[in-house]
């Protein structure tokens, strides 16, 4: 064998064995790399397949279209809802949400607890407290504001009570 141009490229000093080895360690290394894409080849293919089973290209045009459409509208929808929570979370801060109602016997004669105080509260405590008090000469009703949770005028005791339940403080 004619070793000048092995000598002349300046791999005169290779031993061939290890020169060898390293080419079949790299031939087995860019083997090993094949197969996993072959590997991943057929994966891909199979998933293709499957989706374009029973499909030409006008096909899957015309349901790429009806998706778009379908997410459109669905958009849509969408706004509309978030519009209407919106006015429906508006409307329901000024509504009653919050009540507590307490029965009495105002004077401990008539034998029923036929009195009460009930406390009706929006989201922000303001709202009223309506006391009925029953007596045997007749029956009597009051109203007091309530406004951030207070009121102006001093409450009676059930009238407290109420209160502290509709604002969730009762002890």
């Amino acid at each position: 064998m004619n070793y000048d141009l092995i000598n002349q490229l300046g791999f005169g000093y290779i031993d061939f064995s290890y020169l060898f080895i390293g080419l079949a360690a790299a031939i087995l290394i860019l083997l090993i790399i094949i197969l996993v894409q072959a590997g991943s080849i057929r994966k891909l293919n199979k998933k293709y397949q499957k989706f374009m089973l029973g499909k030409d290209g006008k096909s899957l045009e015309s349901n790429m279209m009806k998706l778009f459409e379908e997410q459109a509208i669905l958009k849509e929808t969408v706004t509309v809802n978030k519009k209407d929570i919106r006015e429906l979370f508006k409307k329901l801060e000024g509504s009653f949400q919050k009540v507590g109602i307490v029965r009495y016997d105002a004077y401990q004669q008539m034998g029923g607890m036929l009195s009460f105080s009930l406390a009706l509260l929006d989201e922000k405590n303001d709202g009223f407290i309506l006391n009925s008090v029953h007596s045997i000469d007749g029956c009597y009703t009051y109203t007091k504001e309530i406004k951030n949770g207070k009121c102006k005028i001093e409450l009676g005791n059930e009238e407290k009570v109420a209160l502290d339940q509709a604002m969730g403080t009762e002890e």
